[in-house]
């Protein structure tokens, strides 16, 4: 709780009764990963968090999580719902939102990624409600314009239109673990694959998460290969992430680049001028993808 209300300071000093709870589950997962002080557990952990979101119960209670960390998973939220039913965004895995509307005189089903940046990747689907125990069949929305070979690298395959699970026997990670640590995951884990799959060497939050990514970038026989410290963060304003940077004076970790994902692109420019007083590089992870391939001798797309 102290540690939440340090950081309400360092902005408008207010938060909101849900901002608070969202970011004391937050406290909470983080700390429990900690406290064994075990790099290999605080890893694992994490990455059960952002692979699993939610699930069948039976499933999740197989994750070796400590105990306030599992109890963090609850009910399918009332909002992601609809007749004892659910889906999981194809890009989180976590429960969409579903709403019912009215056009044209009739009723449809509107269901969506609470994260705007999955609805725009194509989590956004309609589905024709009806009565009975017969789950709704989804229809998704016309897809979004292709990404660019290089950022493509990156994109999830959304191909498959998710099916409708049974409410009962299925639980869903808090809020605010979901928005801080598995939306925030999903560009970390993606780029650390990605790089992986290419023959990069690349270390996983680093000293329990003093930075997200150790990257060893060069050529295959080079005797010394260079390592690269790096952050990427996902936040909805840029105007909010470069203050902090500018109240952190660089990264608090001792990162040296900061990626963000490429959607958030937009915000590179006024990250890249703030990050520049402090020795911070500001790129978006795709581009850095392809530049760390280059330098390492392979090809990024």
């Amino acid at each position: 709780m102290l540690r939440v209300l340090q950081k309400s300071r360092r902005g408008t000093g207010l938060i909101s009764a849900r901002d608070l709870d969202d970011e004391v589950a937050q406290e909470t997962a983080f700390a429990q990963l900690c406290k064994a002080g075990n790099q290999k557990v605080y890893e694992t952990g994490r990455t059960d968090l952002i692979r699993y979101p939610a699930g069948p119960v039976s499933e999740l209670s197989e994750l070796r999580l400590p105990p306030l960390v599992a109890d963090l998973y609850e009910d399918i939220p009332y909002a992601s719902t609809y007749r004892g039913w659910w889906f999981a965004c194809p890009v989180c895995r976590w429960p969409m939102h579903i709403a019912l509307r009215r056009k044209a005189g009739q009723e449809i089903g509107v269901v969506a990624c609470w994260h705007k940046p999955h609805q725009e990747m194509g989590a956004a689907y309609r589905f024709r409600p009806g009565d009975g125990i017969v789950p709704p069949e989804l229809l998704p929305e016309p897809p979004p314009p292709p990404p660019s070979d290089r950022e493509a690298v990156l994109r999830p395959e959304l191909e498959d239109v998710p099916e409708a699970k049974p409410v009962e026997g299925h639980k869903a990670l808090v809020r605010g673990v979901w928005r801080y640590t598995c939306v925030p995951g999903l560009a970390e884990l993606a780029l650390r694959d990605r790089l992986v799959e290419r023959g990069l060497k690349v270390d996983l939050w680093p000293a329990l998460d003093a930075y997200d990514l150790c990257v060893h970038v060069g050529r295959k026989r080079a005797r010394k290969k260079e390592q690269l410290r790096v952050d990427v963060k996902d936040y909805t304003s840029g105007t909010a992430l470069a203050q902090l940077i500018h109240a952190q004076e660089g990264d608090s970790g001792g990162a040296e680049w900061l990626v963000v994902p490429d959607h958030r692109a937009i915000q590179v420019p006024l990250l890249s001028g703030v990050g520049e007083r402090y020795g911070l590089k500001v790129t978006t992870a795709s581009e850095f993808g392809e530049k760390v391939c280059e330098r390492s001798g392979v090809a990024w797309a």
